[in-house]
């Protein structure tokens, strides 16, 4: 048990017991919000900046330096006012600021999400460094807890270190808490605001039931005007859509993404976090869609000649989202069997809800696709790979040790497609995929997805060439061929690109995607060039 000293004279012994306790408790629960709020402050900015390195670097190095300065702040003010008293009403003011903040940014990140998807540059790193600039309050006061804790726990400088060790112990482990409970249970059922208001009436109550037992409860009532006004607030400030962009139908949060559906005419279109991608498409007469989906159906078609659109028995798709190039194989390639791998269970449930992601063909599973497909007994004809979280490309699906794991579950003629990014003038996230497959595959071979950032890279088990998707389109065209099928691998010859020879190798050792993407991405944003993306 912690002892506790600097009582006020009107406490009594049980009084006494009783705030020691109490204290522990409340340093688990600042513990808790802390990481909470630091987590889902990432979900606040993600769904609208993105997710990327940068944006995760410059939340928690400011949320340190918040946490620092409240360390310093914390230490002198317990020293120049060592009782509970201003304890809890820190710790009150902690919890108000807190369910504030995502409040007070809601119309900033509104604003932001409309600079995004006109790209003016200006405007969101505005928008972004005020949003930061929101949290100094509550991470600042939250970071005095510990400190504060300490010295209203220490009554002999003989155990300042047995004190303090169990003080930052139970913190720490309300902070392991507070990592798990926003991203698995929260955020996904009650949405990002709800979640920074839930954990913020929290800790004010765990501040008000402090004050009550540290002073008197009839002089804590005139604090219950902080979680009304906060309410009230709520009530206000936080009704309607999370963004409004045009066109809007539906939205919501998941343990991974912020999903949205946007729809114009009948065309509907999935994006997720900041919305720089289109993730699916969906018409209910229509089949081709501008991007990177129908250039999959072209990746078989580099065996030798003659080979049919009967040959293709089995897809997997990794990275599924909500079955655009799932629905398109569906049409083109009579009888196949495809087997959808998608990490997030809410964008199934969207794709079925709004992208016609029914097929009697398709299998879907919630995982990761090199996990599921590790554990599979299956055999492919084509395995896709589309598992983009913008601007990134998972790391793990990149690797030598993953493309050796994909073709051991391809057929003997089996082809593996890859959807890759790249910037104007820069290839080397292209380069080095082409490399790494290179190690695995006999021939891998790209084109350029015309009026975007993308490519296509596809890599076959057997040797293959151009020259072979040349005579299989001409025996095609000569067949009653899907008409989606042609125009893919027309578009294909049409803006093929010679095969890289430099690069490095990627292994799950070695795989320095984050480093090749942030500096694709920094470079093109210094350049000032946004017109080929608009």
């Amino acid at each position: 048990m912690i002892a506790v000293c600097f009582f006020r004279p009107r406490y009594n012994p049980n009084q006494a017991h009783m705030s020691s306790r109490y204290l522990a408790f409340t340093v688990f629960s600042a513990g808790m919000t802390t990481l909470a709020v630091e987590l889902t402050a990432s979900r606040l900015l993600g769904s609208v900046f993105g997710t990327s390195n940068i944006v995760w670097a410059s939340i928690i190095g400011l949320i340190l330096i918040y946490l620092t300065a409240g360390y310093f702040i914390g230490g002198r003010w317990a020293d120049r006012s060592p009782n509970f008293e201003t304890f809890y009403r820190i710790l009150l003011w902690a919890a108000f600021a807190a369910g504030l903040t995502p409040l007070v940014a809601r119309p900033v990140l509104r604003a932001a999400a409309n600079a995004f998807d006109l790209l003016e540059i200006g405007v969101l790193l505005g928008s972004f460094a005020s949003v930061l600039v929101l949290f100094v309050v509550p991470i600042t006061l939250l970071g005095t807890i510990s400190p504060f804790a300490i010295r209203l726990s220490l009554a002999s400088k003989e155990e300042a270190g047995r004190v303090s060790g169990r003080i930052y112990a139970l913190s720490t482990l309300g902070s392991f808490v507070g990592t798990f409970l926003p991203v698995l249970i929260f955020i996904p059922q009650l949405g990002t605001t709800r979640t920074f208001l839930l954990f913020s009436f929290y800790l004010m109550l765990v501040a008000l039931v402090g004050l009550g037992l540290s002073t008197s409860w009839r002089s804590t009532a005139k604090w219950l005007l902080l979680p009304i006004l906060l309410a009230m607030l709520a009530f206000i400030w936080s009704r309607g859509n999370l963004k409004s962009s045009a066109g809007q139908i539906y939205e919501t949060e998941s343990a991974y993404n912020y999903i949205q559906v946007l729809e114009f005419g009948e065309t509907r279109f999935l994006r997720l976090n900041e919305g720089q991608g289109v993730h699916s498409v969906f018409h209910p007469s229509q089949l081709a869609f501008d991007g990177p989906w129908m250039q999959f159906l072209v990746a078989p078609f580099f065996n030798s000649a003659p080979f049919a659109a009967d040959d293709i028995k089995s897809i997997a798709i990794i990275g599924l989202a909500a079955g655009t190039s799932a629905r398109q194989a569906s049409q083109v390639f009579p009888g196949v069997e495809i087997l959808g791998y998608e990490l997030d269970p809410e964008i199934i449930e969207v794709g079925r809800e709004f992208f016609g992601m029914g097929m009697p063909n398709l299998e879907v599973i919630a995982e990761d696709g090199r996990v599921g497909l590790a554990h599979s007994d299956q055999l492919f004809s084509l395995i896709e790979i589309d598992a983009y979280r913008p601007p990134y490309i998972p790391w793990h699906l990149t690797t030598v040790e993953f493309f050796e794991i994909t073709r051991q579950h391809l057929e003997d003629d089996g082809v593996v497609a890859i959807n890759v990014g790249r910037a104007p003038g820069d290839r080397r996230l292209i380069d080095a995929l082409v490399i790494t497959l290179l190690e695995v595959f006999p021939s891998v071979h790209v084109m350029d997805v015309p009026d975007t950032f993308n490519s296509m890279v596809y890599a076959t088990a057997q040797p293959s060439s151009f020259e072979n998707l040349e005579a299989n389109f001409a025996l095609l065209q000569e067949t009653e061929s899907h008409p989606l099928l042609l125009t893919s691998i027309e578009r294909t010859l049409d803006n093929q690109q010679a095969t890289p020879r430099d690069g490095i190798v990627l292994t799950d050792e070695l795989a320095p995607i984050e480093w090749i993407v942030n500096s694709m991405v920094l470079n093109y944003v210094l350049s000032g060039d946004y017109e080929e993306l608009q």
